[in-house]
């Protein structure tokens, strides 16, 4: 039986709905605090003005009741009834009736006694709220009773009794529910934007972090979160990218730890078949090289036959140089340092190609920073470097074309360092190829054996240095060497 999945609710939606809930009570229950304290202050007003409404009734009538004039008492109230005022019965001081208006003189349930007790004084008031039937419909009223005083009389004189319509009241009331419902739709309406407005400012951050996370998980630590919150979340943020570039410097140190690796290990099978090599190939060779030399010296060979045994001795000149350049690449040898003016390195590589450049009247152009400190580096192994590169870079301009050489200082890291830059308007190299030309054995030209700049990135990442090819304006090639300054002043 398959396991069911949990369903998966975000954080936004949870965030969310707890917010909806939250609101739905607090709004809920100011707006029921309110209604109550509005219900009551309309009720207690109904009641003040049902007992004003029955002083008022009182004063008007006290003449009539001393005087016991009935009929004037029941025109009078007459004239008082009106929409409002449903009824109004007046009683003696024996709580029997006296006189009522027409619309209840029928009714016994209203005006058959007096609902006051026998012992009340002036402030005595019954009050209470009920329905009165009109015609087809009910009416809620509320009744009011209160004691008729003369003056000098200490006990009463009788009482009036009002009916009061509360439609009006519960016609304000049902207005004031429905602008509180109003005003609390709104506020709730107010309460979720902002609630999803912030739960999208927390959340949203959050995204970007599990994004962030994901990526990394899969191994993109160039992956930046982009949060300039000024809290939590973005500290939280700011660590994170932190973390990202680290494990992006650590991927990348490994990645040339791992190619330094490989280079050492590639470097360390060639030196072991250039030994091979260099053993199988070198005594036969000499043997060969020694007998077409006898040969040579005898006087009988024709012209013929002596071109023919030059041209085997250029071959084995060639044979030995590419058996001496791999020695040389794979032999492991000790820098013997000393403090140099880059300058004057430079200047005695250029000195050594004077008449290839003169020869192609290629333009050499300079432009050396002021003031660059001495360095302490293996001279001649750098002269070979800085040559070996200028030899390319005539090889590659046509005739009457340019060689640029700059000098400047730069600090990387905290540590000085000397940069070189030996640019070309040659053929250029393919982008393709920039990182491959480093290693032995590839070459883009038809002659050589690909071991000049493979041998020029051991010497320079011997003094602890870098050499790579730029970009460059135009065509042609441009190579930037960098050299750390150790113990400069």
């Amino acid at each position: 039986m398959k396991a069911r999945k949990a369903l998966k609710i975000s954080l936004y939606t949870r965030f969310m709905v707890a917010i909806t809930f939250i609101l739905f009570l607090l709004v809920g229950s100011i707006l029921w605090v309110i209604e109550k304290r509005e219900v009551m202050t309309i009720f207690k007003e109904a009641q003040n003005r049902g007992i004003l409404t029955a002083q008022n009734i009182a004063n008007l009538n006290l003449e009539r009741l001393k005087f016991w004039d009935v009929d004037g008492v029941k025109k009078n109230i007459e004239e008082q009834v009106d929409e409002e005022l449903l009824y109004v019965v007046v009683y003696d001081r024996f709580s029997s009736l006296i006189a009522s208006n027409n619309l209840v003189q029928e009714n016994d349930d209203i005006t058959c006694c007096s609902q006051l007790p026998e012992s009340v004084t002036e402030e005595s008031v019954y009050v209470r709220p009920k329905d009165f039937r009109l015609g087809q419909r009910n009416v809620p009223i509320i009744e009011v009773e209160i004691p008729v005083f003369t003056a000098g009389s200490p006990s009463r004189w009788g009482s009036i009794k009002i009916g009061l319509s509360l439609e009006n009241m519960e016609a304000e009331i049902r207005e004031i529910r429905l602008v509180l419902i109003l005003i609390g739709c709104g506020g709730f309406l107010i309460g979720m934007i902002g609630s999803a407005f912030l739960a999208k400012r927390i959340t949203g951050p959050l995204k970007k972090l599990v994004e962030g996370t994901v990526l990394i998980s899969r191994g993109d630590f160039s992956h930046a979160i982009s949060i300039k919150s000024k809290d939590e979340i973005g500290n939280l943020a700011q660590s994170f990218n932190k973390m990202s570039e680290d494990l992006l410097q650590t991927r990348k140190r490994m990645e040339e730890a791992n190619k330094k690796l490989i280079q050492a290990e590639k470097l360390a099978s060639i030196g072991r078949i250039s030994a091979t090599i260099a053993h199988e190939i070198r005594n036969p060779l000499t043997s060969v090289k020694l007998n077409i030399q006898r040969i040579l010296e005898n006087d009988d060979l024709d012209e013929m036959e002596k071109e023919h045994l030059a041209i085997s001795q250029e071959g084995i000149a060639q044979i030995e140089k590419f058996i001496k350049e791999l020695l040389n690449f794979t032999r492991v040898s000790d820098l013997n340092k000393e403090r140099f003016s880059i300058e004057q390195i430079i200047e005695e590589s250029v000195k050594m190609m004077s008449g290839s450049l003169v020869e192609k009247k290629i333009r050499l152009t300079k432009n050396y920073s002021r003031h660059l400190p001495n360095i302490v580096v293996d001279g001649d192994k750098l002269r070979q470097v800085f040559l070996n590169i200028l030899r390319n870079a005539c090889e590659a301009v046509d005739e009457g074309g340019e060689i640029s050489l700059a000098l400047s200082c730069l600090q990387e890291d905290g540590v000085h360092k000397i940069n070189v830059r030996i640019s070309d308007n040659g053929v250029g190299i393919p982008e393709k190829d920039w990182e491959n030309i480093f290693e032995p054995f590839f070459t883009t030209k038809a002659s050589g054996f690909g071991l000049g700049l493979a041998n020029a990135r051991k010497i320079v990442e011997q003094h602890k240095g870098s050499i790579r090819v730029m970009k460059k304006r135009g065509k042609g090639t441009a190579f930037e060497i960098q050299i750390p300054c150790e113990g400069e002043t």
